[in-house]
């Protein structure tokens, strides 16, 4: 199999030192160039013809996001990673870069106490992400599809009415969410809790961004914050999010235990406690994403009897949270990313009076 070839345009000599040696030592990928500015990296790409770039958000000359404007033009399918800084002005640019274009970002190896952890954080963040885009020359084990050999067999209908909806979302999240949220109703009759793989800061940044663009609220989660009908809960960067119910409602609770899929947030422990917050009363969404968070916490839903939505391949950044959902047989409905805001407010309007006229 041929090797996944990178272009690295980065202005720090350290990173693309570090940064190209950790993909060097996979067997798969081979650093075919590397360039100090965006202006270099644009004349490079032509010389070295890379399978993916990877892109600094701050250089001299020409910066990440000028660099990306003008790759698109002449490059609209070539995968590029940008390199973030986590902070808020990084959270920014990060979103500004994922709208014009973006395939996926990962988060500098910064303040990380050692070289050695540096290596480790690109090794794990970055690689499976450069694989994630180039599946045809990345070679990988097979995953298992479902949650057990056996198909899940027909299932009896839930309840009526829909009183929660539930969204997993990693790789491509940001602006599948972009596409979803703006479209709910204002009036839109119940909670909504949202997992998006996503470190501390961008969560937020990318909460109130959201907010501004839609018609509901969306905001970061906070603990022991009541839900409320009509807005979004995004649960922050390295936090687990659950639901708990007592004698008042549901609220949210937050915490840091371990990584489950190697994520926290993970989806599928959102998942696993609104289905004993909420039964089969969810609409359980499952957007573009790489890896299989959520797929354990979908089959739980969907044994307490709730609906399970799953964007299709085609409109899907990579197809893996959904994806597994999909072969497994757990979704009720697999869709393009155009279709989910009509579906999904058809499922929920289920059951209800429709709303007066103004």
């Amino acid at each position: 199999m041929p090797k996944i070839r990178v272009l690295l345009i980065d202005d720090a000599v350290v990173i693309r030192r570090l940064v190209g040696d950790v993909l060097n030592a996979d067997p798969a990928i081979e650093v075919v160039g590397t360039a100090a500015n965006g202006r270099i990296g644009l004349a490079k790409i032509p010389q070295v013809n890379p399978d993916l770039v990877t892109l600094d958000m701050e250089m001299p000359e020409m910066d990440g996001l000028e660099t990306l404007k003008a790759l698109r033009k002449t490059y609209p399918k070539l995968p590029v990673i940008m390199f973030s800084t986590l902070t808020a002005r990084g959270a920014a640019a990060t979103f500004d870069a994922l709208a014009l274009g973006a395939s996926d970002y990962v988060t500098k190896p910064a303040n990380v106490g050692s070289v050695a952890a540096a290596i480790e954080r690109v090794r794990e963040e970055l690689v499976p992400k450069i694989k994630a885009f180039c599946p045809h020359l990345a070679v990988q084990p097979p995953s298992p599809v479902a949650v057990s050999s056996a198909r899940p067999g027909p299932r009896s209908p839930g309840p009526s009415r829909i009183e929660l909806l539930a969204i997993g979302a990693s790789t491509g999240g940001p602006n599948a969410l972009a596409a979803v949220l703006p479209g709910l109703p204002a009036d839109f009759p119940v909670p909504i809790v949202i997992v998006q793989h996503m470190p501390p800061v961008f969560t937020r940044s990318m909460a109130d961004r959201l907010n501004a663009q839609s018609a509901i609220g969306v905001s970061e989660a906070a603990a022991g914050e009541p839900l409320q009908a009509g807005h979004a809960y995004v649960a922050p960067g390295d936090f687990h999010m659950t639901l708990v119910r007592d004698a008042v409602g549901v609220k949210i609770r937050l915490h840091q235990g371990p990584p489950e899929n190697s994520c926290r947030p993970a989806v599928d422990v959102l998942f696993r406690s609104v289905a004993e917050s909420y039964r089969g009363r969810v609409l359980a969404v499952m957007l573009t994403g790489m890896g299989k968070d959520g797929l354990n916490g979908c089959q739980t839903l969907r044994d307490a009897g709730a609906q399970i939505l799953a964007q299709d391949e085609a409109t899907s950044v990579v197809w893996g949270m959904p994806g597994f959902v999909a072969r497994s047989g757990l979704a009720d409905q697999v869709l393009p990313l155009q279709r989910m805001v009509g579906e999904i407010t058809r499922r929920v309007r289920q059951g209800r009076s429709p709303p007066l006229p103004v």
